[in-house]
């Protein structure tokens, strides 16, 4: 079982952050977390990450595990939290869990589903209903409306809770899918993403990191949902 020190990064969203934690006998305690500003990932990421490092007296070599939130989110984000993780982890043989943002925002509301912005009148929606898989997609109208009637159709019990963190998301939802709930929380952190992954951690869930890539989603996706009519548009 890895314990020790953790470090969780997230630059999916529009601003992001890096968190240091310490895992011991299954307990995780978070020592620092520090915010970064959007658009500035590349420039300040790595000085945050050995900020924290120092901060502990520490070192890259003696984190046991790190947690990266590999998307959905702004492309280059993405990008750059990725590629300093892996950096970091094949520098210093490093495992790494990698996570899905909206995971980590359904989790911190501890609820199942979950959306926030993709902008352009787009969400990034996770879907998680008793006896359906979970879907994650990029979601437009047409899609949201598609997905409502096949929960429908299925005949999942209503309402639907799902967490969103932003206003744009909450706005989409509430106009295509009045009936669900919408549970209004803060964006998730690097902390809640290593709170959620301390399981994984335990139970030795790494990611290889040379396949490791950013978990971008496509409009075909839609596709699952037998919406054509969305997927011809991709």
């Amino acid at each position: 079982m890895v314990e020790g020190l953790l470090l969780g990064i997230d630059t999916c969203g529009p601003s992001g952050s890096v968190a240091l934690a310490r895992l011991t006998a299954g307990r995780v305690d978070i020592l620092d977390q520090k915010e970064l500003a959007g658009r500035s990932y590349s420039a300040t990421l790595v000085a945050a990450v050995g900020e924290l490092l120092a901060a502990a007296g520490a070192t890259v070599r003696e984190l046991g595990a790190m947690v990266v939130v590999s998307g959905p989110g702004s492309f280059t984000g993405v990008r750059v939290g990725l590629s300093t993780a892996k950096g970091l982890a094949e520098a210093a043989q490093t495992p790494v869990v990698a996570v899905s943002r909206l995971e980590v925002l359904a989790a911190k509301a501890g609820l199942a589903s979950a959306a926030f912005d993709a902008h352009r009148h787009e969400v990034f929606l996770r879907v998680a209903a008793p006896g359906l898989e979970v879907r994650e997609l990029l979601a437009g109208e047409a899609e949201v409306a598609a997905i409502r009637e096949k929960l429908r159709l299925e005949q999942v019990p209503v309402p639907l809770r799902i967490a969103v963190c932003d206003e744009a998301a909450q706005a989409l939802l509430k106009n295509i899918w009045n009936e669900a709930e919408l549970v209004t929380i803060a964006a998730p952190t690097a902390a809640d993403a290593i709170e959620l992954c301390v399981p994984r951690v335990a139970r030795g869930e790494f990611a290889d990191v040379a396949l490791l890539d950013g978990h971008y989603l496509r409009r075909s996706d839609a596709e699952i949902f037998g919406n054509p009519a969305g997927a011809q548009r991709g």
